[in-house]
């Protein structure tokens, strides 16, 4: 599939802000036989008084925009075209969970796929013992890895319920599955905090949702959004597998991936500092539009 994909987020600000350092991760990535960057742009207004890009850890192309002078107001676009070629369905060749520690063990790099960055703790997400007992009552000692990332994307799917207004950016994977409820970085990360229980590496994606109208309406301008799921280290033999627990479903062409993280730490779409007071508001708009070939 060939898309079109524009990110819109406006800030408006009670008080004129100063002293703006912001980290952008925006554009899509280039990933070999899964997903092309064909040509993308990102543009800030007021412009920056300095702007350095680079290529962070986990291989995300980001930048790093100061703004000294008083604004009122920050526009963020960003503009690509992206191509996501279909994934073939595969016969699981991942080990059943027991045997998972042995294949870790062997796995000598360190480098930004490494299964060990993503089996600990990570900024985001501490140990939690309430996680960890939901993840072990399905399991079975059949299981494989892969048939126990499918599980638990299924039955998060199935007990949550999703609500925009429920939590904020800032909710811990604790409060979002005390209340079973949130959006898909709860979602996410109450998946990955429950995977690590017991062992299993899991990270963090960030990207693009394509949303499809229901049937007889038209798709509203803007409508797409941002979104989060779960990266899985099935094996030496698999590598890692995406699952989408906020949908229940393998990620697919109509996800486009932005970054790869142990948690939304590490993929943010905008974080910075800044000097104000007051309060802000925040707009944010996306649109995945196919092209047609």
């Amino acid at each position: 599939m060939l898309y079109d994909v524009s990110l819109h987020l406006a800030y408006r600000y009670e008080a004129q802000a100063s002293g703006a350092h912001h980290m952008l991760r925006l554009l899509p990535l280039s990933l070999p036989d899964r997903q092309r960057l064909i040509a993308g742009a990102v543009t800030i207004s007021p412009e920056p008084d300095e702007l350095m890009n680079f290529v962070d850890f986990f291989r995300h192309p980001a930048s790093h925009a100061i703004l000294r002078a008083p604004h009122e107001k920050l526009d963020i676009r960003m503009h690509a075209r992206v191509l996501v070629q279909p994934q073939p369905i595969t016969v699981d060749f991942s080990p059943i969970l027991d045997r998972l520690p042995q294949e870790i063990a062997e796995t000598w790099t360190l480098d930004a796929e490494s299964p060990h960055h993503f089996i600990g703790t990570s900024p985001r997400l501490p140990r939690d013992k309430d996680i960890a007992a939901y993840a072990r009552e399905e399991l079975k000692p059949s299981m494989t890895v892969r048939q126990v990332g499918e599980q638990l994307c299924s039955r998060i799917y199935h007990d949550f319920k999703y609500d925009a207004d429920a939590t904020t950016v800032d909710t811990s994977p604790a409060e979002a599955f005390s209340e079973k409820h949130g959006v898909c970085q709860d979602f996410t990360h109450v998946m990955i905090t429950a995977l690590r229980s017991l062992g299993i590496p899991a990270g963090y994606v960030s990207g693009f949702l394509r949303t499809i109208p229901p049937p007889g309406k038209e798709r509203l301008e803007g409508a797409d959004a941002m979104h989060a799921w779960v990266r899985v280290w099935c094996g030496k033999t698999t590598g890692w597998v995406e699952l989408d627990p906020t949908n229940n479903i393998p990620a697919g062409t109509d996800h486009i991936v932005v970054g790869y993280g142990r948690d939304y730490s590490d993929v943010a779409p905008v974080i910075g500092v800044l000097k104000t007071y007051g309060k802000h508001k925040t707009d944010q708009a996306v649109d995945v539009i196919p092209v047609k070939q």
